[in-house]
């Protein structure tokens, strides 16, 4: 095991134990008000024997990590230093966060989530917080070794309870990644105001009720906790690599395919009668520079394939973040796609897409067959690009943004 510290919002340093091989899936680990990361001792452990790598961080104000001077502790802080810490780690993990800790987990991640997580595990997350509990359960907590010198009393001020229940209702719908939902059949927890309706609104979500767990599952059910647990990583994040055999099924190959992050591009031409076409393409890369040429791979089913052919000039435009409209306008069907999209004409009277990360204009170079799609190469006559904008990525079938730590 070995101590890493993040840096969080507003530069508060944040402390974490990491365990478990490099090399295996990663797990991020988020306690409650009132603990320090030492209360996932027992899961984590099981997690790291079980072939996961563990990251178990303490919160802002808890056990290792700083207190920052100014107090503060609002859940706006803890969210923004959660999503800083994701940022910071080398690979995407799966997130499990209990009580407290899954309110940070489900707002962080309801932006953007799928490019921060691999998954989110809630453990005994009250949609809705009643003050009485919230006391019965720090009292509880300090009984099993939490100590209230590990924690910095003012945390517990800085959250507004009454906006919570908002805030997470309104997560729910966003939070589109694999996600596990696990409490007490006979909690408070479960009876809480609003849990049905956050479960309920949860795009991609299982729900389990532990039975005989009275206040938390996290202390009173460990190992049916930790058994729900590892049943939902082998299915959502398996730790053997999946395979692909010429003659099995085509969707593991492009699966696999899709491993390799790329940039998305729209492909634009005049058709026989001078009016623009386009289509979305990822499959785009360089081919010489001496020639300049470059290549798109075209699906032979697209219903612009035949004009992209043959004509003698196309241009190659490359997209940036704020354009995820436009790549889904011209993958789709039964739109004018150029009557919603700002476009002029280049030097070669092909459309360029105004607003793009960069444009290339080409004459035609050759065509080969590549299977189910034909190979357009072209020689660049012209290059133009914005150095200040970031790229719209693709990986694993959903669109991606460059995150810098």
């Amino acid at each position: 095991m070995t101590i890493h510290h993040f840096k969080g919002f507003g530069g508060v340093r944040l402390e974490a134990d990491i365990s478990g091989d490099e090399n295996d899936p990663a797990i991020l680990l988020v306690h409650g008000a009132g603990q320090t990361r030492a209360v996932w001792g027992t899961v984590a452990e099981g997690l790291v024997q079980a072939g996961r790598r563990v990251v178990s961080l303490d919160l802002r104000g808890h056990g290792g990590s700083e207190w920052p001077e100014g107090g503060r502790y609002d859940l706006a802080a803890h969210v923004e230093d959660l999503r800083a810490v994701l940022a910071q780690l080398g690979s995407r993990p799966v997130v499990v966060a209990a009580t407290f800790g899954g309110w940070i987990a489900s707002i962080a991640l309801s932006v953007d989530g799928s490019n921060l997580a691999a998954g989110l595990v809630l453990v005994d997350m009250p949609v809705r917080s009643d003050p009485q509990v919230a006391k019965d359960i720090g009292e509880r907590l300090r009984k099993v070794g939490t100590k209230v010198s590990d924690w910095d009393n003012r945390a517990l001020d800085g959250v507004d309870l009454d906006a919570v229940s908002a805030q997470l209702l309104d997560a729910g719908p966003s939070l589109k990644l694999p996600t596990l939902v696990i409490r007490g059949g006979i909690s408070w927890v479960r009876q809480a105001e609003g849990t049905k309706e956050f479960d309920k609104s949860l795009p991609d979500a299982e729900v389990f009720e532990v039975a005989d767990a009275d206040l938390l599952v996290m202390t009173d059910r460990t190992e049916a906790l930790l058994a729900h647990l590892l049943d939902f990583l082998e299915r959502k994040q398996p730790r053997t690599a999946n395979e692909f055999r010429a003659g099995s099924d085509a969707r593991t190959l492009r699966d696999a395919m899709g491993c390799f992050a790329t940039g998305i591009t729209v492909v634009t031409a005049l058709g026989d009668d001078g009016a623009p076409i386009g289509l979305t393409a990822n499959s785009f890369t360089s081919v010489s520079l001496d020639p300049p040429l470059l290549l798109v791979c075209i699906a032979k089913t697209s219903g612009t394939a035949h004009r992209l052919r043959e004509a003698e000039h196309f241009a190659v435009n490359m997209l940036q973040t704020s354009q995820q409209p436009t790549s889904n306008r011209f993958a789709g069907k039964g739109q004018d796609r150029f009557a919603a999209t700002a476009w002029h004409s280049g030097e070669t009277g092909v459309p360029l897409l105004d607003g793009s990360l960069g444009s290339f204009e080409c004459k035609r170079h050759a065509v080969h067959q590549g299977g189910d799609h034909f190979i357009l190469i072209g020689e660049v006559v012209r290059a133009q690009y914005e150095p200040r904008r970031d790229p719209l990525l693709y990986f694993r079938g959903k669109y991606r943004r460059l995150h810098f730590a």
